[in-house]
């Protein structure tokens, strides 16, 4: 029977790993969707865009990619692969060819998450009460959770150009977090406009695809579908 539905594949952000898109998977696998998420070492950009571009070989094509956070930095080097056919961003980073991920958030204010971090044995932790910055309008149990099995970056992770810039030649969607205090609402919003994106706002902290699952797969599903 041939195949009809795209393929999704999942990269995640800082202090997370594949497991922050659980609650999207097990509904997009259940309507038939082949879903799979990257996992990466958050040691250098180049590294964690090569394991994407892996990743989706482990899938069939064609492939919406879907990026939350730095995720969004990460689907904008791999998307440039021909197997590629669709960009989600989720409350997301977006460089252009000139731009890191530090110099894009530079351009707008700083955000609170930031005051809640420290850098101990060469990686960049989210203290415990960070989470509330992050995620707070989750349940305490679920934030808990969160920093549990948080991915720590390495300092300088964010200095380095992504190697390409799918979105200029691929359709992307956005999903805008208005109560983000994390990545800044405003660069989303300026990073949706910028690359011509289908954008939608959803009165969420930074992870919506954990406090407004049932928003974030009807984006997911148009973009599938499109």
């Amino acid at each position: 029977m041939p195949k009809t539905k795209k393929s999704i594949v999942f990269c995640h952000g800082l202090w997370a790993d594949g497991s922050c898109f659980s609650k999207l998977i097990v509904p997009l696998q259940a309507e038939g969707y082949e879903c799979i998420a990257a996992q990466y070492g958050l040691n250098t950009t180049a590294e964690d865009v090569a394991a994407a571009k892996e990743t989706i070989g482990r899938v069939s094509g064609p492939v919406i990619l879907v990026g939350h956070s730095y995720g969004g930095s990460v689907i904008t080097g791999a998307g440039t692969d021909d197997r590629v056919v669709g960009l989600v961003y989720i409350a997301a980073l977006a460089p252009d060819a000139d731009e890191t991920s530090q110099t894009q958030q530079a351009k707008f204010p700083g955000t609170d998450v930031f005051s809640q971090i420290e850098v101990v044995d060469g990686r960049i932790w989210l203290r415990p009460e960070g989470t509330k910055y992050f995620c707070g309008d989750l349940s305490e149990e679920e934030q808990k959770l969160v920093w549990a099995t948080q991915g720590a970056p390495k300092p300088d992770l964010f200095e380095a150009k992504v190697g390409g810039t799918a979105w200029k030649s691929k359709p992307s969607w956005y999903i805008v977090a208005k109560k983000d205090h994390t990545v800044h609402p405003d660069l989303e919003r300026a990073m949706a406009e910028r690359m011509g994106a289908t954008t939608y706002e959803v009165a969420s902290s930074h992870v919506p695809m954990l406090s407004q699952p049932g928003f974030v797969l009807d984006v997911i599903r148009k973009a599938a579908g499109a």
